[in-house]
C-alpha cells in the first residue's frame, strides 16, 4: 500500500446526491488535502438493478458545484482506473477464485425457492436470516465441475464459525465481532457481478486505499472486509466509521421526513459555503465555539480525532442561520450575480449593476437565500400596489392621510436627499406637528413598500430616490384612504 494518504467516496449511482454522501465525501477530501493526499471517485454501480440514467454526471456536476474536486476517478485516470466497478467485472471474479482455490470461498448452488423457504423456516422458528451454509460442504473438485458446467450459483465467502475478530476504528476505538453472527456473504452473484463487499476490498487495495472514511452502517459489514484483506494476505486500510445522521426526533434521516437530497438545497438557494460549512459540522467540531468555516478553514482545521461517535441531528434552522451568514459574509458584486437570475425569473428585467448593487447592500442582512430574493426586495424596483393588512390596521387612521401629504411637500422641497438629511426632515415635521416621529415613520414605511419591517428607512428613501419616495407616498395616501375611510 501506497505511504501517501490516499481516500475514497465510493457512492452509487441512483440519481441523486444524499447529504450524507456529501458528508463522507467532504470529510474524504478534507481529510486528503490537510494531509497533501489523493482523493479519489469510485462509481459503484455492481447493482444493475439500482442504476439511474445520467446520475454520474449529475453526482460529479454536484461534488465540483460544491468545491469538492477529486483526483482520480471517471475522465482522470492516474493508472488505478477503471473507476467504475461494472467495467471491472474479471478483476472480481479472478479474485473470488483465488478465494475459491485458497479454501476461503466456496460455490453455492442453491436455488432462489431453496433460500426462500429458508427464510421463511428460520422467520417461524424465530431465529436470524442467514444462510444454513448448505453448500460449504461440498466437493471442491464437484463443485468446480458444476460451476465449469454452467449450473447458476454464486460465490460466497467462508466465515469462521467459532471466535471473534477485533478491528480498529479512529473513531471508535476497538470493535469486536463474533463470527458466529456473521453469514457466509455472497461476493460473486449469479449474474456475474461483484456484491458491495468483495468489490469494495479489492478495489481499495488495488486503488491503493490508505483510509477506508465511510457511513456507520457500514460498520456491521467491517468484519467481512477485514477477513478478506487477511484472506488475500492484504494491508488494512485506516477505517473511521462516520456517525449516522438523524431526524430532529433522533431517527435516521430520510427522505420521508424532508429534503436529503443536496440538489434539493441548492434549488432552494442555500449557498454552497453553507451547506459544506453546516455538513462538516454533523459529526466534527473544531474543539472551541467557533462556528462560521470556509472550505480552505475547514481543510486546515479538519481532523479524524475530532469526529464523535453520536449520532448528529440534521438541524435545518441551523442550516438557515449559517446559510444567511455567508450572504452577509459574500462580496456585494458576487452576491449581486447570484441574485440576478432570480429577479429577471420573476420579470423584473434591465436593473443597472450599480443600482442592483445598492439593493443588495441594502438588503444583504436580509437576505435568508438568493433565491428568494425578488418576493423580498420586490418594492425595492416595483411600487407596491398592495399594503400589509396588520400594518394598515396599526399604522393608518383618519389623521395619517394628511400627515403623509405634508411629508411629501416637505420631501419634494429637498434639495440633497440624502439619508442624514431624510431624517432630519421627518423628525423636524413630528416636532412641527407635535407628534412622535413614529407616526410618521411606521406610515411611511409602509406607504413606501407595503410592508412593516424591511431595511433602514432612511436609507430605504435615499435608495428610491426624492421623486419615487413622494410619488409612492401620494398614491399610498389614495389608495389606503380608500381602504380605512372609505374616501
Amino acid at each position: 500500500m501506497s505511504t501517501r494518504v490516499r481516500v475514497r467516496f465510493a457512492p452509487s449511482p441512483t440519481g441523486y446526491l444524499h447529504v450524507g454522501g456529501l458528508r463522507t465525501a467532504l470529510y474524504n477530501y478534507l481529510f486528503a488535502k490537510r494531509n497533501d493526499g489523493v482523493f479519489v471517485l469510485r462509481i459503484e454501480d455492481t447493482d444493475q438493478s439500482r442504476k439511474v440514467e445520467g446520475a454520474v454526471d449529475n453526482l460529479i456536476r454536484t461534488l465540483d458545484w460544491a468545491g469538492i474536486h477529486f483526483n482520480e476517478g471517471p475522465g482522470r485516470d492516474a493508472n488505478h482506473g477503471p473507476y467504475v466497478q461494472s467495467q471491472r467485472l474479471t478483476i472480481y471474479r479472478d479474485h473470488a477464485h483465488e478465494l475459491i482455490r485458497k479454501g476461503h470461498a466456496y460455490y453455492c448452488f442453491c436455488t432462489p425457492e431453496r433460500l426462500d423457504e429458508l427464510r421463511k423456516q428460520q422467520a417461524a422458528e424465530g431465529k436470524g436470516q442467514a444462510y444454513d451454509r448448505h453448500c460449504r460442504a461440498l466437493d471442491p473438485a464437484e463443485s468446480e465441475k458444476r460451476a465449469a458446467s454452467g449450473e447458476r450459483h454464486v460465490v460466497r465467502m467462508r466465515i469462521p464459525e467459532y471466535g471473534e475478530l477485533t478491528m480498529r476504528d479512529v473513531i471508535r476505538g476497538e470493535v469486536t465481532f463474533k463470527y458466529d453472527v456473521l453469514d457466509d456473504q455472497v461476493l460473486i452473484k449469479s449474474d456475474g457481478f461483484p456484491t458491495y463487499h468483495l468489490a469494495v476490498v479489492v478495489d481499495d487495495h488495488l486503488m491503493e486505499i490508505s483510509h477506508v472514511i465511510r457511513g456507520e452502517e457500514w460498520l456491521p459489514s467491517a468484519p467481512k472486509h477485514v477477513l478478506l484483506y487477511r484472506y488475500f494476505g492484504w494491508e488494512l486500510p485506516v477505517f473511521a466509521h462516520l456517525p449516522l445522521l438523524l431526524n430532529p426526533d433522533k431517527s435516521k434521516l430520510s427522505k420521508r421526513q424532508g429534503d436529503v437530497a443536496v440538489e434539493d438545497y441548492r434549488a432552494k438557494g442555500y449557498l454552497k459555503e453553507a451547506i459544506i460549512n453546516f455538513v462538516a459540522f454533523l459529526g466534527w467540531n473544531p474543539g472551541d465555539d467557533r462556528e462560521i468555516f470556509s472550505m480552505e478553514q475547514l481543510i486546515n482545521e479538519f481532523d479524524l480525532e475530532r469526529v464523535g461517535k453520536a449520532g448528529a441531528v440534521f438541524n435545518v434552522d441551523k442550516l438557515n442561520w449559517l446559510n444567511q451568514q455567508h450572504i452577509m459574509l459574500k462580496p456585494v458584486e458576487e452576491l449581486t450575480a447570484l441574485v440576478r437570475p432570480d429577479l429577471e425569473a420573476n420579470g423584473i428585467m434591465g436593473i443597472d449593476e450599480s443600482r442592483l448593487r445598492a439593493a443588495v447592500a441594502l438588503m444583504r442582512e436580509r437576505i435568508p437565500f438568493v433565491i428568494g430574493f425578488a418576493e423580498s426586495a420586490r418594492y425595492l424596483f416595483v411600487a407596491p400596489d398592495t399594503y400589509e393588512e396588520a400594518g394598515v390596521k396599526k399604522n393608518w387612521d383618519a389623521e395619517t392621510g394628511p400627515r403623509m401629504l405634508a411629508l411629501a411637500e416637505r420631501l419634494s422641497a429637498m434639495s440633497a436627499f440624502e439619508t442624514a438629511e431624510i431624517e432630519g426632515a421627518v423628525k423636524a415635521l413630528a416636532e412641527e406637528l407635535q407628534i412622535k416621529a413614529s407616526k410618521l415613520i411606521h406610515p411611511t414605511r409602509l406607504a413606501i413598500s407595503g410592508r412593516t419591517g424591511g431595511p433602514g428607512l432612511y436609507e430605504l428613501m435615499a435608495f428610491l430616490g426624492k421623486p419615487e419616495v413622494v410619488s409612492r407616498i401620494r398614491n399610498a395616501v389614495e389608495k389606503i384612504n380608500l381602504l380605512v375611510l372609505g374616501a
